[in-house]
């Protein structure tokens, strides 16, 4: 019966998040190319708090705790499972007094209207999952880019999103360029739980009525950590917080 209720209301939702997108785009490249970096920044908050509340058409609601543990002024890699698209917007606008960037894949950087032009000049990381070598260049400018300026960088080391909410193992890689190249960075672990169940029929129709928990825990500042240590720890509290 959800699946039935849904397919109209999922229209709806779909023609709002695209209208969001479209009119957003010149607003971006205007505060981007008129007004700099913070004017940017906030138009894609702005953007991001639109499309959070355009999911309360699907009857979403949100839980957010722990961000009161996050330090400020200095940098973050904001670890995170990944279950839905859903993940992004909630954490961009609830975070957003960390400036987050993230570490994407390069096919987002082109013909997605906000979403690429915000991974081209924000401050992400587009990387070529084909190309190694690629991308761990663009990881560690990256790591270098939130260190120097004490922003956040988001990363899903599973790589890939979890359809069912059952975590994946954690891609070492990625991290590791991360630590190495923002040593003054703390690793700050989140768990999100119930994001997968909004695309639990795939793209359409949409799932109706969620409720999507993102748990902020106590960061670990790298330099207490060897590399191995921090990953292990920060994986195990992720993934121990994951609703079965």
């Amino acid at each position: 019966m959800q699946k039935i209720i849904s397919y109209p209301i999922s229209i709806v939702y779909y023609t709002l998040f695209l209208f969001w997108l479209c009119l957003f785009h010149p607003i971006q490249w205007i505060c981007f190319n008129l007004f700099g970096y913070n004017a940017h920044r906030w138009s894609v908050a702005i953007l991001n708090w639109f499309l959070v509340r355009n999911t309360h058409l699907l009857g979403t609601i949100y839980s957010f705790k722990g961000k009161e543990k996050l330090p400020k002024n200095v940098p973050l890699i904001i670890v995170a499972n990944h279950q839905s698209l859903y993940d992004i917007p909630a954490l961009i606008w609830f975070l957003r007094s960390w400036h987050p960037k993230f570490i994407s894949k390069k096919e987002l950087g082109k013909g997605i209207p906000s979403v690429s032009y915000n991974l081209r000049h924000g401050g992400s990381a587009l990387i070529d999952r084909k190309d190694g070598k690629q991308a761990l260049s663009e990881i560690k400018k990256c790591g270098e880019f939130i260190n120097k300026n004490n922003y956040s960088v988001v990363i899903f080391p599973e790589g890939t999103r979890s359809k069912t909410g059952v975590p994946k193992p954690f891609s070492v890689n990625g991290l590791k360029m991360l630590y190495k190249f923002a040593p003054d960075a703390y690793f700050a672990p989140v768990t999100i739980n119930n994001s997968w169940k909004m695309s639990r029929y795939g793209t359409f129709p949409l799932g109706l009525g969620n409720r999507l928990e993102f748990q902020v825990h106590e960061p670990l500042k790298i330099s207490d950590y060897k590399f191995e240590e921090i990953l292990e720890k920060t994986e195990k509290i992720i993934t121990d917080n994951i609703k079965k």
